[in-house]
């Protein structure tokens, strides 16, 4: 159980970019919580992402304000510089994984245990999990491949997430559902995303950030679910 509750919902936002910190506004405004996996060797990096002919700002924080921007949140890995991982030899594998988890830990000051897997796609191999598992002091690892259910799994350091947070149908009929359950066994709400995807114009909602609200608000206040960051949810602290 999480917390002495059957059902928990967690969060995950990848690259540690500036608009994090108005996510993090909504997720203290209802109580949320999650975990931001960064890529400590690109920290300060001033780039733009470019969809369906749109830009928008993808710019990361300085070092200096890491700290300060994700208290109250989990910081976990992102690999150094976002490489994908089952392309480079087991020696960059570890590089990758353990200066980034070495870097972040300096910044926050607590042990790095978690991470998401960077790159699309197949994002993993068992050589990689393997490598974890064995050489590293890593906990859970994210990858991108979404199950809708919310079911526990095995095995951490693959961990599939539930549903991507702009996947907005899927993603209210899935709160819908997870709200109105009276499970038997621990249950999981793990979603997933990048901050910036909300200043995203196009599709069915062209104002995502009301939209991520007015799921944080239906979510959120629920007295039989546990609202936790990765670790509170896999580790229980």
């Amino acid at each position: 159980m999480f917390n002495g509750k059957m059902k928990a919902i967690t969060f995950s936002f990848d690259d540690g970019v500036t608009q994090d910190r108005r996510l993090i506004k909504l997720l203290d405004k209802y109580g949320l919580k999650a975990t931001f996996n960064l890529n400590s060797g690109r920290l300060a990096e001033d780039g733009r992402q470019f969809v369906q002919g749109r830009s928008v700002p993808h710019v990361r924080w300085n070092p200096s304000e890491v700290a300060e921007v994700y208290k109250g949140h989990e910081v976990a890995g992102h690999t150094l510089t976002h490489k994908w991982l089952p392309g480079i030899t087991n020696g960059d594998v570890l590089e990758q994984v353990e200066r980034d988890r070495e870097n972040l830990k300096a910044l926050v000051g607590y042990d790095i245990v978690g991470m998401a897997y960077p790159c699309g796609g197949q994002n993993w191999d068992e050589r990689v999990v393997n490598l974890l598992k064995t050489e590293t002091n890593l906990q859970y690892a994210r990858s991108i491949t979404c199950t809708y259910s919310f079911d526990l799994q095995e095995e951490l350091l693959r961990f599939d997430p539930t549903v991507h947070f702009c996947d907005w149908d899927r993603l209210f009929e899935l709160g819908k559902t997870f709200v109105e359950m009276k499970p038997d066994r621990p249950q999981l709400f793990y979603i997933w995303g990048h901050s910036y995807e909300l200043d995203y114009e196009f599709g069915a909602y062209a104002d995502r950030w009301a939209k991520f609200e007015e799921f944080c608000a239906y979510i959120s206040g629920r007295e039989d679910i546990f609202y936790g960051t990765n670790k509170d949810v896999f580790l229980g602290e």
